[in-house]
Formats: structure tokens, sequence, C-alpha cells
């Protein structure tokens, strides 16, 4: 009796051990990505304040936006994520001020990829006006109302929140881990979600679009610089590029959801972090590495600061 007892004993160190170096396998692999992109996308950060003419570019004003909102969006998906992954329950307020964290920044990009291109779009089509329209003063404005139309998204989940009883909120507080998936209530909150996150990226979709139709007419015109709308053409391309890795992570949840009900506990873990990896950390640094990297501007300052500030020859 007492061998079985001690089998039982043994087998069941061995089973926690197993789960813990699970754990801290899984946590490493999403954990040392995570930073290594947080420190590049810290780096462009400051490079993006470290000179006057980025403080005072329109363009790079709004870039600034873009990667501060995927920054902290990839800072609190790690920290979730790492929650996730070890089972811990929060308290019901904890969880929705995270998951409101999270709609609010990740509302954030493209919403600023609707107003990239078009400003793209001036400097090619009307540059006698550019300078007059797309003034720092109008893009604080622009970037305020970003930030107002993703936390109206944010109050109006808030609202569709109360119509749920405390009940549920403490049973559903005692079973579940915190998660964006988690806080979706009920029907009313999901089809919410699809449609706003549909409007969204159409709007950035038509956006671009338009925008580079009209950057390629106008570089037809005899009149236009053909320089600037070669690198305006491409600019937009790349705010499409951004725009896809921005709907890549929109991805996500249904596939985790759907994965959850079809795979092992630990098969699960392990695709969710791959599928973490892939749909989460890396568009929310990529995007904004390759647009720092093909600036000719932004690249030889983005580039003395992350090989340790050797000495390179910076202009403006």
């Amino acid at each position: 009796m007492f061998n079985v007892s001690q089998s039982e004993s043994n087998m069941t160190s061995a089973s926690e051990n197993q789960d813990l170096l699970r754990i801290v396998l899984i946590s490493t692999l999403s954990t040392v990505p995570s930073f290594i992109f947080l420190y590049i996308n810290g780096t462009i950060l400051f490079t993006l304040r470290s000179k006057p003419v980025f403080r005072d570019t329109s363009r790079y004003i709004l870039l600034y936006n873009l990667l501060l909102a995927d920054t902290v969006q990839l800072a609190q998906s790690q920290v979730q994520f790492l929650l996730s992954v070890c089972r811990v329950k929060l308290a019901y307020s904890l969880c929705t001020v995270l998951s409101m964290l999270a709609n609010l920044t990740t509302g954030i990009s493209p919403l600023t990829l609707v107003v990239m291109p078009l400003e793209r779009y001036v400097a090619v089509c009307y540059p006698l006006r550019h300078s007059s329209v797309i003034t720092v003063r109008n893009t604080t404005v622009l970037i305020i109302a970003v930030w107002a139309v993703s936390s109206l998204n944010n109050l109006t989940r808030v609202l569709l929140f109360l119509e749920f009883s405390l009940e549920k909120m403490e049973s559903w507080e005692i079973k579940d881990v915190c998660s964006r998936i988690a806080l979706v209530l009920g029907a009313l909150t999901a089809e919410y979600d699809r449609a706003y996150t549909c409007v969204v990226f159409v709007s950035a979709g038509v956006a671009t679009t338009f925008s580079y139709v009209g950057v390629i007419i106008a570089a037809r015109s005899a009149s236009t610089d053909k320089a600037l709308a070669r690198k305006a053409h491409n600019t937009v391309l790349l705010h499409l590029v951004q725009l896809g890795l921005s709907l890549s992570s929109t991805i996500y949840n249904p596939l985790i959801i759907a994965l959850s009900k079809m795979l092992t506990r630990v098969a699960f873990l392990w695709v969710q972090n791959v599928f973490y990896v892939c749909f989460i950390i890396f568009p929310r640094c990529l995007s904004s590495l390759i647009y720092g990297l093909r600036d000719q501007t932004i690249r030889p300052v983005l580039l003395h600061y992350l090989c340790c500030r050797l000495k390179v020859k910076i202009s403006g």
C-alpha cells in the first residue's frame, strides 16, 4: 500500500515538473522575441524624438503615434499572454482595465493608417497646399481624434458590459483566466466587435487604395515631381503592408477559440505560443522597423542608436 502511494506521489511530482518545464519554455520562447522587439520599438520611438526634423514633420509624428500604440499593445499582450500560460486568475476589475488598454491601442493602428496614406496623397497631388494643410497642429488634432474614436469604442464596450449581472461576472472570475476572449460576455458584444473591426479596416483599406490610385494618376502628370511621386507610391504600398500586418492580429482570437476546442491542452499551449509570436509580436514591430529602415532620413539615425551609437553622419 505504501509503495502504491509513493508511486502515485512520484508520478504527480513528475507531471508537475513537466508542466513547470513546459510553462518555462513557452514563456521564454515568447518573452525573448518580445523583449527584442520592445527594444527595437523603443529605439525607433527615441529616434523619432531625437531630431527637430522628426518632431516637426507630420508623417513622422503619425509614425510615432502608430509605433507608440503598437509598443504599448505589445507590452500589454506579453503580460496577458504570460498570465494566461501560467493560469493566473485576476480580479474582474483588473482584467477589464488590461483588456480596455488592449482595445484602445489595437484600434489606434488601423485608424492612424487611415490618415497616413492621405498625407502622402496631399503631398503628391497638392504639393503647393501641403505645407498649409498638413501642419503640426492639424496632425495633432487628427491624432487626438484617432485616440478619441478608439476611446469611444472602449466606452461602448463598457456600456455593453453593464447588461450583465454581477453574479455572472463573479462566476466568470472563478472559472477563467484574463483574456480579451473572456470579456466577450455575450453575442451582442461579439457582434459589435466584429462590426467595429470591419468598419475600421474597410475605412483604412479605402483610404490606402484611394491614395495609391491618386498617386499613380499624379505620377503621370508632367507637372508632378517624379521622384516624390515614386517615393510616395512606395510609401503608400508600405502602408498597405502595415494594414495587412495589423489586420493579421484580428484573426488571432478566432483561431485560438477554434483550436482550443480541437487540441489537447499541451498541444494547444505550443500552438498558441507560435500563433502569438506570428500574429501579435511580429506585426507590432516589423511594419515600423521596415518603414524606419527604408526611410532615408530615419535610417542613419536609427542605425546609429541600434548599433551602440557608432558614429554615423546624420543630416538634418
